[in-house]
């Protein structure tokens, strides 16, 4: 298959434009990207190949926020501190995986993917 699709903006060697043989097949279709932001709970929910469903948070308020001794609590997110995907993340409070995030449990690294799992799970720092 020719790159059609992503090789519009060229020209051909003759200087002509080329011009697209194909609509996007189902497998190239793509949604804008997901960017969980700190509010009450909200998801988007998409299919996958194969007719699976996955749920993409849009807004999440509370994570699973697990301690050293390994016990897990819900604990209400207060907000995005920084975040190692993008330092604007940070100051638009986008939760990302590796995101510290301020908790009522105090500061915790998110360690599961929230656009993918539809979840925030994280894991207490240590304080300095």
């Amino acid at each position: 298959m020719t790159k059609a699709i992503e090789n519009l903006r060229k020209r051909k060697p003759t200087g002509g434009k080329r011009r697209l043989n194909r609509g996007r097949r189902g497998f190239e279709r793509d949604n804008y990207a997901l960017e969980p932001v700190v509010g009450p709970l909200a998801g988007r929910v998409s299919r996958r190949r194969g007719g699976g469903l996955a749920i993409g948070l849009v807004t999440a308020d509370m994570a699973n926020v697990a301690d050293r001794s390994g016990k897990v609590s819900k604990s209400k997110i207060l907000r995005v501190k920084q975040s190692p995907a993008n330092r604007d993340y940070g100051r638009r409070g986008v939760i990302t995986k590796g995101a510290i995030v301020e908790t009522e449990a105090g500061e915790a690294k998110v360690t599961s993917r929230p656009t993918d799992d539809g979840v925030v799970n994280a894991v207490l720092t240590e304080q300095q």
